[in-house]
């Protein structure tokens, strides 16, 4: 989202917000009138919606129809059911090259995404050190199974992996002066999951001062957008998760807010990183 708040003329993966009109995110929608083969009403669809009560759509490009098979609440499928949950599955899957007894580190893990990645971590049978921003993070990241959990904000990274190191996959949604403390922390063959780098995305990111260490470490490095993955994985992760989910194999968090007039502040909420957890508008109730 912080991304798509830029001038249309900027170029990108994703298309820019534009001034006048609904802003738009991943949600899950119930069909209360269609004219499309195969589309019927009362089906559920999830994809990118915009951020109004009805919209019309010409036919399901970006959107797929999705069941309630697990008995999970639909908010779910918006968080760990959903883009959040892909993203860790996903890359993980296709990145990670894991392997038992190896160190991952996690940054950002009381999020929906880096706290899937504990667990997919913990599951492959790693040691996890996790980071977040605050003691209730910190918390819930040891609840899930994090080995090592920490306070970026009052604890050094550098020193935590210099402890409880050398690590084997980083899982990177920080970038910056973390990035640096990951690749000085990294082992000899290590794989570098680059999913974010927050610390740049207002513009006041700092250069990576040891990017050398990719070759004297041979590490490799891996950027990635979810939807590029998702014809590999689409089909697992719904056939997979889900399950892993209901049984409490895999847990999530979620924060509820209500109503059209919340998404404002929810948004501000998360790109100041306030929201206690994967953060779901409800727009309405069935």
């Amino acid at each position: 989202m912080r991304g798509r708040m830029r001038s249309p003329e900027v170029k990108s993966y994703s298309p820019p917000y534009f001034v006048g009109e609904p802003t738009s995110g991943y949600g899950v929608g119930v069909v209360v009138r269609s004219e499309h083969e195969g589309v019927k009403v009362g089906d559920h669809i999830y994809g990118g919606l915009t951020h109004e009560e009805y919209s019309v759509r010409k036919g399901l490009e970006g959107l797929r129809i999705i069941k309630k098979e697990q008995n999970l609440p639909w908010s779910v499928y918006v968080g760990a059911a959903g883009m959040p949950g892909m993203t860790a599955y996903m890359a993980w899957k296709e990145y990670s090259k894991a392997k038992k007894g190896e160190v991952a580190f996690v940054t950002t893990g009381g999020g929906p995404v880096g706290s899937f990645v504990i667990q997919m971590a913990k599951l492959d049978g790693l040691k996890v050190i996790a980071s977040a921003g605050s003691d209730e993070k910190v918390k819930f990241m040891k609840d899930i199974g994090a080995d090592v959990a920490f306070n970026y904000k009052t604890t050094s990274t550098a020193e935590v992996l210099e402890k409880e190191g050398p690590i084997d996959v980083y899982w990177d949604n920080v970038g910056g002066e973390t990035l640096e403390a990951a690749l000085n922390g990294a082992a000899v063959g290590a794989r570098f999951i680059e999913c974010g780098m927050i610390s740049a995305y207002n513009g006041n990111g700092k250069p990576i001062q040891n990017l050398f260490l990719v070759i004297g470490k041979s590490i490799s490095m891996h950027g990635f957008i979810v939807f590029r993955l998702e014809e590999k994985y689409i089909e697992e992760f719904y056939a997979t998760v889900p399950a892993k989910l209901a049984s409490g194999e895999i847990k999530y968090t979620e924060e509820i807010v209500r109503g059209l007039d919340a998404v404002g502040e929810a948004m501000l909420s998360v790109q100041k990183g306030t929201n206690k957890a994967k953060l779901v508008v409800v727009v309405a109730d069935e």
